[in-house]
């Protein structure tokens, strides 16, 4: 593990210094194979000039030669380019720390998680906090004993880690489990009560079982030592060389908060971001956005490298941890219809504050009440007009009927996740019911056809941040095993060049970049990304096999996989 890192930061560090720091003494020609332009004039081109950073010339490969400057050269070699891929919605630091605590995305059975924790614990230090992230108990292949509130008990986890506290995220990030150890350095006992955003779930006789809900995770987090700047540095240079690796040329970033600002800031003087950051605030720090409210967004820092200009809220929790928001109970949890993470009040008072000091607003909401709670804030402070201002939903994966024309008369956008239909839909039935889903879930064919924008992600470290994972829930509405045959609720599927769009010149617009990047254009930034196969094209059950062949950011190769 420990050589596979430095691997990963030598080549991140390498990439940086090639590609940012070089003089730039050639222009480039990339020419040989299909370049896909999201243009609607020139929908598909023979070459691209690439002079600095921008876009010089887009057209036939001798018209480009004429206009270049000693021109180096990118052959293609028949592979297929497309404008540089946005990531529309994930946590780029979750991603990094979690390159480095235990993977569980992968367990199928409570056993295997167990398992992995006594591995760890036999390498840890006595005492050494042990955490992980990505277990999701409505994946597993068999369900332990006993469930209590949908979820399994501490006790096993316990046995195998006395001496060592054990924090294990739930994939969704809301909820999380903790041993017997962390409950005691946390102070919890059958008396602890939450009285929150959140549950401590207890057992019959009040004992907690070791899974925290929502906003009750901090009891036990916040006694997690504080990662110190080594380890930041590393979580940031690892996830940047997962994002170059996948094809990801831009990143919307869904909440950080001041120490991250100057973690990016640093990377960005010492140009070391391999991919262009927007970001949002974290809504829940009072202080942080009085501070930024004070001195106003800050847009295309270091050449367009860094934008912070919008601000995370949480409306509800998740369908996994039976956190949404719900307008009827849960079909299997009776008389639950999730909850609010935070009060309509105080949701509707900072996107007032924003909208008033040129902020956006992304609101993640998961459930038809967070959904429908969150377009009546936008609806009442765009005093039902669309003000072209741009506020987003993030996620909006469970929708009221009445709800979903919404998005497209008040022009809020649709920050969706296609691959969590994939990961999800499965088991999700057993939460909403066959007619919740049909009508509400995950209808991104609706959503368009509302006249709404539709951003696709993959809301990483939730999932892996693979762009082609996502494309391909977009299109089959199918698993990653290729079930059901034809697709879930198969009508809500979108075209191939719509979840494309998804991807770049809509998740552009999404963050005011769109005369900036998302489509091959004379003036904009030279972000490209590209892939073996056409994903335009290629078979269905053939778009997984696609990889990332080269990712170029401001013109320089940050990746090749040749």
């Amino acid at each position: 593990m420990h050589h596979f890192v430095k691997l990963l930061i030598s080549f991140v560090f390498c990439s940086a210094f090639i590609g940012f720091s070089a003089i730039i003494s050639a222009d480039m020609i990339i020419h040989g194979g299909t370049i896909h332009t999201l243009s609607e004039h020139q929908p598909q081109v023979e070459s691209i000039l690439v002079r600095a950073d921008k876009i010089h010339f887009v057209g036939g490969l001798k018209a480009a030669q004429l206009r270049a400057k000693n021109p180096t050269y990118i052959d293609l070699k028949g592979k297929t380019l497309t404008p540089g891929i946005i990531e529309g919605h994930g946590h780029l630091m979750s991603l990094g720390f979690s390159m480095s605590n235990l993977d569980l995305s992968q367990t199928t059975s409570y056993q295997e998680m167990i398992d992995q924790v006594a591995v760890a614990v036999a390498e840890a230090a006595p005492g050494e906090w042990i955490l992980g992230r990505g277990w999701h108990q409505s994946k597993w292949l068999q369900q332990p004993t006993p469930m209590i509130g949908g979820f399994q008990t501490h006790n096993r986890l316990s046995e195998v880690s006395p001496d060592n506290p054990v924090y294990l995220v739930h994939a969704s990030g809301h909820a999380a489990m903790a041993n017997q150890r962390a409950m005691d350095i946390a102070g919890i006992h059958s008396e602890s009560e939450f009285s929150g955003d959140g549950e401590i779930i207890k057992d019959t006789n009040l004992k907690p079982t070791g899974v925290f809900n929502e906003v009750a995770q901090r009891l036990v987090a916040q006694h997690i030592p504080a990662y110190d700047v080594t380890r930041r540095e590393k979580a940031l240079t690892l996830a940047l060389a997962e994002l170059s690796r996948n094809g990801i040329t831009s990143f919307q970033d869904a909440g950080v908060g001041k120490e991250d600002i100057a973690l990016f800031k640093r990377f960005l003087k010492d140009r070391k971001l391999t991919a262009r950051l927007w970001l949002m605030l974290a809504g829940r720090d009072e202080e942080l956005l009085l501070d930024w409210f004070r001195r106003g967004p800050e847009i295309g820092l270091g050449d367009d490298f860094l934008t912070i200009r919008a601000i995370k809220l949480v409306a509800d929790g998740a369908l996994g941890s039976r956190g949404a928001w719900l307008l009827a109970p849960y079909s299997d949890r009776p008389g639950h219809v999730g909850l609010p993470t935070m009060s309509v009040d105080t949701m509707t008072r900072v996107s007032q504050r924003a909208f008033e000091t040129n902020f956006q607003v992304g609101i993640h909401a998961i459930g038809d009440r967070g959904n429908h709670e969150v377009l009546n804030i936008y609806d009442r402070i765009f005093d039902g007009k669309n003000q072209g201002v741009r506020f987003r939903v993030e996620h909006a994966q469970h929708l009221s009927v009445a709800d979903i024309p919404r998005f497209g008369e008040l022009g809020v956008i649709a920050s969706v996740q296609g691959i969590h239909l994939s990961s999800d839909r499965p088991w999700a039935i057993n939460r909403l019911g066959i007619k919740r889903i049909e009508e509400g879930a995950y209808v991104w064919r609706k959503l368009v056809d509302s006249g709404a924008v539709v951003v696709n992600g993959t809301d990483v470290p939730v999932e892996p941040v693979s762009p082609i994972h996502s494309f391909y829930a977009l299109v089959t509405r199918q698993t990653l095993a290729g079930e059901p045959q034809g697709g879930y609720e198969p009508s809500q599927k979108l075209t191939r060049y719509e979840a494309l769009k998804s991807y770049t010149l809509d998740a552009a617009y999404a963050a005011f970049e769109e005369h900036l990047k998302g489509s091959i254009e004379l003036g904009k930034l030279a972000d490209f990304t590209v892939f073996d196969q056409d994903l335009l094209s290629v078979p269905d059950n053939q778009i997984l096999n696609t990889q990332v062949d080269m990712t170029i950011v401001a013109g320089k190769v940050v990746f090749s996989r040749r």
